[in-house]
């Protein structure tokens, strides 16, 4: 199980030398883990439908390109919302045939690029469509083309991950005055549009509203279609979404309910009329990635203990930044990286960065952490440490994946399981710091 395997790669990041005193914090990935989601992800449509289902991750959640390569091995697609991203999808080998591009603020070079490639593209407003007239009308495309639609279903816990609000900036907004019927309109007048795109939200979202705003699209292909006298809308975007369960290692809610419930909310979704694209990020990758970091300190302010780290804001922004929406589990190991035990205590588990606010954990009951120590931080896979802060130019940790082969797999010697380790990116230098600071302009503003 994952938590075993977590358990024998914290330990052996120490043993070989991975995590030290030189290098005091890195970030593992778990390779089977990720694969093991890739196949529950791809089964659980398989399980409803015989239609075609292009499962495009969404680079956005862990933008790493031998991440995106492994997934890619795996059977996914990959959505890209920047020409970066795009670039990193390209660098992994995923064919044009299964990126799809959406973004609320395309360029018009970067609508020219996506045509030339081929990829899919969602354009996320009526004026974006206009750019696509003018493209479309002087270079041939293969490029299958559709527009977002909001269905403005309501919000999930979370405001800021929720895209089908009243006021929400992605896509058409389906229940503002007219907007329904210039949807409809603009489709018949563009045979070649023949998708359409909706995405509920994501963290906080509960699954019966991410199924409501899927139903709502099918709603709208289902009247553009009859409005069109053909099936013009020949494939449905549903987005991604899956929320992630960051209190325990359960991999709840799974794709196979999210799937089932799609089945019986919007069966006509799956009766083989419509090719289907789906855009999972988060759900693919958080729980198979680790942060590790050394404890360098520990103190007591105001009777409450305090355990320094080298795992902070540049590495969990959104939990430093709002505990109480992004609240991360912290586990405590000793200097050998075993399980740590001994009377749980109450104590703080900080940051490295220079304001009070750069806390892991306030308040966490732990077994009391001591220097040398090594917390480890699950569930940060995605939108943690791939996505690096640069406060106090605090260097990007060097990410690694890690196997294990267990006795009789072939793989060891049979006195126990073998971890691996492999280079997903190497840690930022001191020198790559330098250069990305100006460091080769330093005269520029005293010439």
């Amino acid at each position: 199980m994952a938590s075993s395997r977590r358990d024998l790669a914290v330990r052996a990041s120490v043993d070989q030398g991975l995590l030290s005193p030189a290098e005091p914090v890195v970030a593992l990935l778990d390779t089977a883990g990720i694969r093991a989601s890739a196949t529950a992800l791809t089964s659980a449509f398989a399980a409803v439908t015989d239609a075609p289902v292009l499962h495009a991750f969404a680079v956005k959640a862990c933008p790493l390109v031998p991440v995106l390569r492994l997934l890619h091995e795996a059977g996914l697609g990959a959505e890209v919302a920047s020409p970066g991203e795009l670039a990193l999808a390209r660098a992994a080998g995923i064919p044009a045939a299964r990126t799809v591009l959406d973004s609320p603020a395309k360029t018009p070079g970067e609508l020219r690029q996506g045509l030339a490639l081929g990829i899919a593209v969602n354009a996320d407003n009526l004026q974006e469509l206009a750019r696509l007239d003018a493209l479309v009308a002087s270079t041939p495309t293969s490029s299958p083309l559709g527009i977002r639609v909001n269905p403005q279903v309501g919000a999930g816990s979370i405001g800021a991950l929720s895209t089908a609000t009243a006021t929400s900036k992605f896509g058409v907004a389906l229940r503002d005055e007219g907007a329904r019927k210039a949807v409809v309109q603009a489709c018949l007048e563009r045979p070649w549009l023949t998708r359409l795109h909706t995405h509920t939200g994501s963290q906080g979202v509960p699954l019966a509203l991410m199924a409501e705003g899927v139903g709502e699209a099918y709603a709208l292909a289902e009247e553009i279609n009859r409005t069109a006298g053909r099936q013009q809308i020949d494939t449905l975007d549903i987005g991604g979404g899956l929320p992630v369960d960051f209190h325990s290692d359960e991999e709840t809610p799974t794709y196979a309910e999210y799937a089932r419930l799609l089945a019986d909310t919007v069966p006509g979704l799956f009766d083989g009329r419509y090719g289907l694209v789906t855009e999972f990020g988060r759900s693919l990758l958080a729980k198979h990635g680790t942060l590790l970091a050394r404890v360098e300190y520990t103190k007591t302010s105001g009777g409450r203990p305090i355990a320094v780290t080298h795992a902070g804001v540049q590495v969990a922004t959104r939990t430093v930044y709002a505990p109480e929406a992004w609240p991360l589990r912290v586990l405590a190991y000793d200097s050998g990286g075993r399980p740590r035990t001994g009377e749980v205590t109450v104590q703080d588990v900080a940051g490295p960065a220079c304001f009070a606010g750069d806390l892991l954990a306030a308040g966490r009951a732990l077994p009391l952490l001591h220097p040398g120590d090594v917390v480890a931080v699950p569930d940060t896979g995605a939108y943690f440490f791939a996505h690096h802060y640069a406060y106090n130019s605090l260097p990007r940790p060097g990410v690694h994946g890690f196997t294990v082969t267990e006795p009789g797999d072939g793989g060891g010697d049979g006195g126990g399981a073998v971890v691996a380790f492999t280079t997903v990116r190497e840690a930022q230098t001191l020198a790559e710091i330098v250069a990305e600071a100006g460091g080769a302009h330093a005269d520029a503003l005293v010439r």
